[in-house]
């Protein structure tokens, strides 16, 4: 969909915007810097509907993608192809997720605790290639040693162990990760571990999930090759009643072991936001994985949108000068639209955020509430709403190469009509 916005008149619209966030004391040019060196990962799911390559059976684990639209990766090659080019329309920096069901195995049956990280040597000559670091995540779904409902805090101890070695394989694959790209890899564990009804002991179940996380940990791996992260979730598909691995279960665990919590944007109550735990739990743990996704009444897996919540998060994170302790990525997957469209909305949504973020004069209204003058804290965050953002995220997406405004829808359409459209 072409705008007619040429280059020239995106120049003449920043320089107005430049001399209007001046008067803020803000430097535009500087936040477009510090938006686009934040690296994005990106989730390799969304490509294919969380299929993976095991062909083991249909998703479970209280994980569900909605839709049939036409043309999903079937394959890694056709994932890394479509993931390249979403990520040519997502300006700044990027980093690609992946989960331990896209093991590329040649063939040949591979149990999921047996995985090795030569399972994933082609994503790693990718990733060297195209200099896009990796990232890693167990997977304790659509499996039949998940039948049960419950993993690392199973009652059956053959259940638990099989987890327990799957989760040692990942940390040691994520680790060949980050050898391979001379940056640490980020290792997040989440399970869907719980019970539908009220379960009668919700202890030992838990004693059980400590108890098998500190075997996983124990294992000292080189340093600076693995970042690790422990997710909750407020209630999944078939865990309504109780979940395991809750946000004070992991908050606790995170804060005893002195590793990374992640944050989902859509793992907590619907009326919960997350910008006010940020400062909070930065006190205590070394740092924070914070899944942007999008909550829509019960589910927890929308694409990201440039929403009221995800900029609150942004901001947050910025006003505390925290973004060196947060690792930023996407958790979403939404089958019945394009999918390389899902990436790229929230790709660039996310990357609005934190330009937005930056954007804010911040020192002002900082001082403002230090001076007790909260009217004049409050009139400032009002005028920010109307500052001429747009103007400055134009200029990001021509500083960056990428298309400008809507422009790139089309080349989704091209995309998808000579690409996705063969796809059987």
């Amino acid at each position: 969909m072409k705008t007619g916005i040429s280059a020239g008149k995106v120049g003449q619209a920043y320089e107005i915007a430049k001399e209007v966030y001046a008067k803020f004391g803000v430097s535009s040019d500087k936040a477009i810097k510090e938006a686009l060196a934040l690296p994005i990962s990106i989730h390799c799911w969304q490509g294919d509907d969380v299929t993976g390559f095991e062909n083991s059976g249909p998703l479970s684990g209280g994980i569900l993608a909605t839709g049939n639209y036409p043309g999903r990766a079937r394959n890694g090659d056709e994932l890394r192809s479509d993931a390249e080019f979403a990520f040519s329309l997502v300006p700044g920096k990027k980093r690609f997720s992946l989960h331990s069901f896209y093991a590329e195995t040649g063939g040949k049956k591979v149990s999921r605790d047996q995985l090795e990280p030569e399972h994933f040597a082609k994503w790693m000559a990718w990733s060297k290639k195209k200099k896009i670091p990796l990232d890693f995540n167990p997977s304790f779904f659509s499996h039949p040693m998940a039948d049960s409902g419950y993993t690392l805090s199973s009652a059956d101890p053959k259940i638990r162990k099989f987890w327990i070695n799957h989760s040692k394989s990942c940390r040691r694959i994520c680790s060949a990760f980050g050898v391979n790209q001379g940056s640490p890899a980020v290792d997040n564990i989440w399970i869907p571990d719980g019970s539908k009804d009220y379960p009668a002991d919700r202890l030992s179940p838990r004693q059980r999930l400590q108890d098998a996380l500190d075997e996983i940990l124990a294992e000292k791996l080189p340093a600076g090759t693995i970042t690790d992260a422990v997710e909750s979730k407020l209630f999944g598909i078939g865990s309504e009643a109780n979940v395991v691995g809750s946000h004070e279960f992991y908050m606790g665990y995170a804060v005893k072991k002195q590793i990374k919590l992640c944050l989902d944007m859509g793992h907590f109550h619907p009326t919960e936001t997350i910008a006010d735990k940020i400062s909070a739990m930065l006190l205590f743990v070394p740092g924070l994985l914070i899944h942007f996704s999008r909550g829509l009444r019960w589910d927890s897996d929308h694409v990201v949108t440039f929403s009221d919540e995800m900029r609150d998060v942004c901001r947050e994170i910025k006003r505390a000068g925290a973004a060196n302790k947060i690792d930023f990525a996407l958790d979403y997957f939404d089958a019945s639209i394009n999918r390389i469209a899902a990436w790229t909305i929230g790709g660039r949504s996310l990357r609005k955020g934190l330009l937005e973020a930056y954007l804010e004069p911040t020192r002002l209204i900082v001082d403002a509430e230090k001076r007790g003058k909260n009217h004049e804290r409050l009139a400032l965050m009002e005028e920010c709403k109307t500052l001429p953002f747009s103007a400055v995220w134009d200029k990001l997406c021509l500083d960056a190469k990428v298309p400008i405004s809507t422009e790139w829808l089309g080349n989704v359409g091209d995309y998808e009509a000579k690409v996705l459209s063969k796809r059987k």
